[in-house]
């Protein structure tokens, strides 16, 4: 295999998170040999982070997993319309339908308890236009909502570095499915207190993915380190076939 032949498995991760909850992930999958790519998403605009996520793509030379979690597995919905993206995996993520909001696919199924532990903040609009809304998790309840089972310590610290998410992104529709003509993989994280876990299903049942229950937070790759580098070596594995 050349090294143009070797697959790139780049990790998107959510709102209220950032790269560094891919780090109990990321090893297993550098000792398999794989080239691995954490961007930093800039959780501003569904439509533009999927843009950015897509010229990372796209100077990458050969093929590409994308991986998205949470909110990250709508940015991957777009983006991974890329052509050397290969495959889609998701982890307790939005599998967005063409035309669909994150709004409108939640919408449709009752709110988890991340809904009453939203907090609202404003932000300046580049070029001093106007003012846009962050939305962030309560501090004291994002560790028992986002990350019940992982350590304690550092659920504190993920509750003070998280990276809030602009409201805007919640009602911007998907303009592509990339689902509907790549194979997809995804994780539902049954104990999940932050997307229901029937939102996971309904979107991956949708996109035709070949589907795994885990009984996890919302932060599987934290907890479940293990399972998530096999879901991913699935889909890697299906490059060969």
């Amino acid at each position: 295999m050349t090294t143009n032949d070797t697959p790139t498995v780049v990790l998107v991760h959510g709102a209220f998170a950032d790269a560094s909850s891919f780090a109990r992930v990321i090893p297993e999958l550098l000792a398999d040999g794989l080239k691995v790519l954490a961007p930093a998403v800039p959780n501003r605009s569904l439509v533009g982070d999927s843009a950015y996520i897509a010229s990372v793509v796209r100077r990458i030379p050969g093929p590409v997993v994308l991986v998205g979690h949470s909110y990250g597995g709508a940015v991957i919905t777009v983006a991974a319309a890329e052509e050397n993206v290969k495959a889609l995996v998701y982890l307790a993520g939005y599998a967005l339908e063409e035309g669909e909001s994150l709004g409108e696919l939640q919408g449709g199924f009752p709110d988890s308890e991340l809904a009453s532990a939203l907090v609202y903040t404003p932000f300046p609009l580049e070029g001093g236009d106007g003012e846009g809304t962050d939305v962030s998790v309560e501090v004291d309840r994002l560790p028992a909502i986002f990350a019940a089972d992982v350590d304690p310590g550092l659920a504190r610290i993920l509750a003070v570095t998280q990276r809030p998410l602009a409201a805007a992104a919640f009602g911007e529709p998907a303009p592509t499915a990339a689902w509907k003509t790549k194979p997809s993989w995804g994780i539902v994280a049954r104990a999940d207190r932050t997307l229901n876990p029937d939102v996971q299903r309904f979107g991956y049942r949708r996109a035709g993915a070949t589907t795994v229950e885990v009984d996890s937070s919302h932060l599987v790759m934290l907890s479940h380190p293990e399972c998530v580098a096999d879901v991913i070596r699935a889909a890697v594995r299906s490059l060969n076939n």
